[in-house]
C-alpha cells in the first residue's frame, strides 16, 4: 500500500514533460541523484532519460576501454524502453567524440532527430530539459523546452575517464551555465567556486527507508566474512586509493573488506581478506550491509575530481546507523557522526575507534543528521523550483504579449544558496 501510495503522489509537479540529459546509465549505474528523482516525477509527468552520451571514448590505453564499449553498446541494443519504476530510457546513438565545433554539430543533428522521434513516440512537447553532462550543450533550443536546467555534480574537466580536452569542457559547461534558466549544483565545494546568479544548491539526499531497516541475516554470500568486516559498495574505478586498501589489508590481516560494485581493471588489489564481490541489485544493499561492522569510503585524498563528490552513498551509510570512515570529502566535513581520515595510519585509527568505541548514542547522531534528508523531500523541494521558473517563463510571455499577469510564488532566487548556507 506504501509503494502504491508513493506512486500516486506527484511530489508537487505534475503534468509536464522532463527530458533529462544523465551523466550516467539508468542500467547499469548505482542509483544516481536522477534516479531517485525522476521515478518520483514519473507517476505524474511524462519522464524521457537519456544515458550518458558521454564526454567522448577513453584513451584508448585505459584499461577499461573495452569494458566501456561492450557496455554501451549492450544500452545502444536498448535503444529506446520503459524501465520498471515508470521512466522512459533512451541510449540514442551518436559518434562518441566532441574534440571539434564540426563533430559536435554532427552528433547534435543525430540527438536532434532520435530524441525529436521519441518525443513524438511518447506524446511529449515542449518538455523541461535538464542536462547534467556538458556534452549535451548543443542540444540547448532544439527540442522545443519550456525551461532549461542544467545539473552540476561533479568538477567535469578533473575526469580522468574522458580523453576530451580540458578547455573543451569548459567551454561546453560555460555555455550551459549562461543558457540555463537555474544551475543545480549538488555539492557544497562546486557551489562555492560559482558565480552564475541563478545558482541553486540541491543536495544529495537518502532513501532512508530502504537503509535504515536492515534485515535480520546477511546475504548468503557474507555470511560466512570474518568480522570485522569493512564494506564499500558503489563503482571502484580511478577514485580508489588502492595503496591504502593494499597497506591496511597487510597490516590489519584480521579485518576483511568487502567491497560491492562494478570493479576497474584499474584496481588491482591481491589479498585473502579483500573480498570484491560484484554488483548487486539496489534492493539486496542491506542484506550485505547488515554484516559490515564499519561502513568505509576509501578515495584518493589527493585527487581533484574526488575532492568535489558528494558521494550518496555516505548519506546512506550514514541511514544504517553504522560507524563511517570516510576520506576528507568537503561536502561531509561537518556531518556529525563521521570519522575523517586523510593517511593510511588515520583510516587504521578511525577504523579501531569505530571498532572499539561506538555507542547508540553515536549512531543515533549519524541516523538522525540524514533522517530528514529523504529523496521524497528533495523531489517537493526541486519541484517548487521547476514551478517557479515555468510560471516566471509564462509571466513574462503574457507581459511581452501586452497581457498583465501576476506572479505568485517566489522565484528561485529566494531560495539559492550564493554564500554556501542554506537560507
Amino acid at each position: 500500500m506504501m509503494q502504491e501510495a508513493k506512486a500516486s503522489t506527484s511530489f508537487g509537479l505534475a503534468n509536464e514533460a522532463i527530458v533529462c540529459f544523465g551523466g550516467e546509465d539508468w542500467w547499469y549505474h548505482h542509483p544516481h541523484s536522477k534516479y531517485h528523482l525522476l521515478k518520483r516525477y514519473a507517476g505524474a509527468n511524462k519522464v524521457l532519460f537519456i544515458n550518458s552520451i558521454t564526454m567522448g571514448l577513453p584513451a584508448i590505453s585505459n584499461p577499461d576501454f573495452l569494458l566501456k564499449v561492450r557496455r554501451k553498446l549492450f544500452s545502444y541494443m536498448r535503444w529506446l524502453r520503459r524501465a520498471p519504476e515508470g521512466v522512459w530510457v533512451m541510449t540514442p546513438l551518436i559518434l562518441p567524440f566532441f574534440g571539434s565545433r564540426f563533430l559536435r554539430e554532427i552528433n547534435r543533428i543525430l540527438l536532434v532527430l532520435q530524441v525529436r522521434l521519441a518525443m513524438l513516440l511518447l506524446g511529449i512537447s515542449h518538455p523541461v530539459l535538464w542536462i547534467a553532462i556538458p556534452s549535451a550543450a548543443n542540444m540547448v533550443g532544439c527540442l522545443g523546452e519550456k525551461a532549461l536546467f542544467y545539473h552540476v555534480s561533479d568538477k567535469y574537466e578533473a575526469n580522468e575517464d574522458s580523453a576530451l580536452s580540458r578547455s573543451v569542457i569548459r567551454e561546453m559547461d560555460g555555455a550551459l551555465k549562461c543558457a540555463a534558466d537555474v544551475v543545480l549544483y549538488s555539492g557544497r565545494r562546486l557551489l562555492l567556486e560559482a558565480t552564475e546568479p541563478n545558482r541553486y544548491y540541491l543536495g544529495q539526499a537518502v532513501d532512508f527507508d530502504h537503509f535504515s531497516s536492515l534485515p535480520g541475516e546477511p546475504a548468503e554470500e557474507v555470511r560466512s566474512l570474518p568480522h570485522p568486516v569493512l564494506g564499500y559498495f558503489g563503482a571502484m574505478d580511478y577514485v580508489m586509493d588502492t595503496e591504502l586498501i593494499s597497506e591496511v589489508a597487510r597490516l590489519r590481516p584480521e579485518w576483511h573488506w568487502a567491497l560491492l560494485g562494478i570493479k576497474s581493471n584499474l584496481v588491482r588489489v591481491t589479498a585473502p581478506n579483500v573480498h570484491f564481490l560484484g554488483s548487486k541489485p539496489y534492493r539486496e544493499l542491506p542484506s550485505y550491509i547488515v554484516q559490515f561492522d564499519v561502513c568505509v569510503l576509501p578515495w584518493r585524498c589527493d585527487n581533484t575530481f574526488t575532492s568535489y563528490g558528494s558521494a550518496i552513498k555516505v548519506r546512506e551509510y550514514l541511514a544504517t546507523r553504522k560507524p563511517v570512515v570516510i576520506a576528507p570529502l568537503f561536502e561531509y566535513l561537518d556531518t556529525p557522526g563521521l570519522r575523517v581520515y586523510r593517511t593510511p595510519a588515520e583510516f587504521i585509527q578511525c577504523v579501531e575507534d569505530a571498532l572499539l568505541n561506538d555507542t547508540p548514542e553515536k549512531a543515533d547522531i549519524r541516523q538522525e543528521a540524514v533522517r530528514k534528508s529523504t529523496w521524497d523531500a528533495r523531489a517537493c523541494e526541486l519541484a517548487a523550483v521547476i514551478n517557479d521558473v515555468i510560471q516566471q517563463r509564462a509571466s513574462v510571455s503574457q507581459r511581452n504579449s501586452g497581457v498583465s499577469a501576476t506572479f505568485p510564488h517566489a522565484s528561485p532566487g529566494d531560495a539559492r544558496l550564493a554564500d554556501g548556507k542554506e537560507t
